[in-house]
């Protein structure tokens, strides 16, 4: 049967697969019959080079690099359709994720290092909606504004049409211009190369602790409660985790961000800057939260700018 060509067809329904186990490159002993269960093989001028399952390797004795992980794309992809492994590599590449690509007669296989096969399968399941997080670009300046203008457009707050131009908008031009805008935690959602989500992180302040204070976020109204949101929150969280942030305060609803880690700033010994907004503030301690931290929290100059 013939596979699958069409670029929309192969990305909604690739349906990534993770297999147990870890994998490994490994360059075959020249001279050496080949032996053990090898799951594929390439042969170059240099030798051969097999991957094989960790385990495997070990037992066999056989010297190996890149220890990863392996996913499969359950479609049954045709070997001259187009764009699918270009596709695939731009996000991964887009969330600093590198990809080692095996096409087979019927399927196309990723290795991913091991340690990010779980961001890995986000991001093809993302993908598989045609969404991608990236970071966000000059360029975007202005999409991101208008997309701030229309995701505000309705107070979250009153329910009811915003007058004029949002506060957001104002807030959010601010930021990019302060000395506290932090260019890795500014991440885009896009759909089709347009720019569907967007959030930002800035430098905020326990004392002399720096954490990150989040927000606005903003979602298209029309692709509101897609997960969009839920997943610009997600890698936030794993950037900030990653550069070793201590954490995340926000100001928000109560029922949406405890799903994602969020506690009430106040029982980790911290103050809301308006004591008024109660449990709304609420912080995402990270990896490298430092006990006894106490006091309260400051936001980059423009949230308190009139």
């Amino acid at each position: 049967m013939a596979g699958e060509s069409d670029l929309t067809t192969l990305l909604t329904s690739m349906h990534p697969a993770l297999r147990d186990g870890d994998y490994v490159y490994a360059l075959w002993p020249h001279g050496k019959p080949l032996e053990g269960q090898v799951e594929a093989a390439v042969r170059e001028a240099e030798g051969l080079t097999v991957v094989l399952h960790r385990e495997e390797a070990e037992r066999l004795g056989v010297s190996y690099d890149f220890v990863a992980a392996w996913i499969t794309l359950q479609i049954h992809s045709a070997l001259d359709a187009v764009g699918l492994t270009a596709a695939v590599s731009s996000a991964l590449t887009a969330a600093g994720i590198s990809c080692n690509v095996l096409a087979g007669f019927h399927h196309d296989h990723l290795l991913v290092p091991a340690d990010q096969s779980g961001h890995a399968m986000a991001v093809l399941e993302l993908l598989a909606q045609g969404v991608v997080l990236r970071t966000e670009k000059p360029s975007d300046r202005e999409h991101v504004l208008a997309l701030t203008a229309s995701a505000f457009s309705v107070s979250p707050v009153t329910g009811l049409p915003v007058e004029g131009s949002p506060e957001e908008v104002k807030l959010l031009r601010e930021l990019f211009d302060s000395d506290d805008y932090l260019p890795d935690f500014s991440i885009v959602a896009e759909i089709g190369g347009d720019v569907v989500g967007h959030v930002i992180s800035t430098r905020g302040w326990i004392g002399e602790l720096g954490l990150l204070g989040l927000g606005p976020i903003s979602v298209q109204p029309h692709l509101q409660r897609r997960g969009i949101g839920s997943a610009l929150l997600r890698e936030t969280a794993r950037r900030a985790d990653r550069a070793g942030e201590p954490g995340i305060a926000l100001l928000g609803s109560t029922a949406y961000y405890p799903r994602f880690g969020y506690v009430p700033a106040a029982t980790l010994g911290i103050e809301a800057p308006d004591p008024a907004w109660g449990d709304h503030f609420q912080l995402l301690p990270l990896k490298a939260w430092p006990d006894g931290v106490k006091g309260t929290f400051r936001y980059a100059p423009p949230f308190h700018a009139g």
